[in-house]
């Protein structure tokens, strides 16, 4: 009777679109003992996810991962790093602007505090403190401070914005003003008659007055 201990066995019921467990490897490979099922993973490439303590398995395929070498299915997460700790170093050292704890966590969907202690304690990431937030960088002294210049960069910039997006009660006035003479208008239209204005409404600023008032696009009530 042919067996179906053999690496074949594995690979298909690895590639079989959902999570694989232990105890599954080890029905298919006729009850073969978590040692066996090592044996026989060994023989094919798989990995095993970074959440639920590693629990499951898949067939490791590149072309499955998104741009941030990532893949789920349903709540059980894989990285083309295979654990969670490797994950995260090789996220931090990529970033362009370093990155943050709670950036790490929206993009790998599990807490990352302690795989960060982990690997800053290792001297395999570096750390540094921003304004409300450690930011953690690449240990490469020029590549750290590349990382650096851009977060400042896109601090500044979302400074600006914020800056920008203020808006005073006057501007908030000439801009319903606008849409009482002219209504319906659309965000354009009201930049364009105000232009004459002395200093002229930027775009941002009747952007603000329209998502604060909830006036849609087109100057009126904004709807489902």
């Amino acid at each position: 009777m042919p067996t179906r201990r053999n690496p074949q066995t594995v690979s298909q019921l690895l590639s079989s679109g959902r999570p694989v467990e232990l105890a599954d490897l080890q029905d298919a490979l006729d009850d073969a003992s978590p040692a066996t099922v090592h044996r026989y993973l060994r023989r094919v490439p798989y990995r095993r996810s970074y959440n639920h303590n590693g629990r499951y398995y898949v067939l490791h395929d590149p072309s499955q991962y998104d741009r941030h070498g990532l893949f789920s299915i349903g709540d059980v997460h894989f990285s083309l790093d295979g654990s969670l700790v490797r994950t995260v170093r090789r996220m931090v050292r990529e970033a362009v602007a370093g990155a943050t704890q709670r950036e790490l966590q929206d993009r790998l969907r599990v807490r990352v505090h302690n795989p960060l202690l982990t690997l800053h304690r290792r001297g395999e990431i570096g750390r540094e403190s921003i304004p409300g937030v450690y930011l953690y960088v690449h240990i490469a002294p020029d590549v750290r401070r590349e990382q650096l210049l851009r977060r400042q960069e896109q601090i500044e910039a979302a400074a600006a914005e914020r800056e920008a997006r203020t808006v005073s009660d006057a501007t908030i006035i000439k801009v319903l003003l606008v849409l009482i003479h002219y209504p319906g208008s659309r965000i354009a239209d009201v930049v364009r008659r105000l232009r004459g204005h002395d200093p002229p409404l930027p775009r941002v600023q009747v952007q603000a007055v329209f998502d604060r008032y909830d006036l849609g696009q087109k100057g009126g009530p904004a709807t489902c």
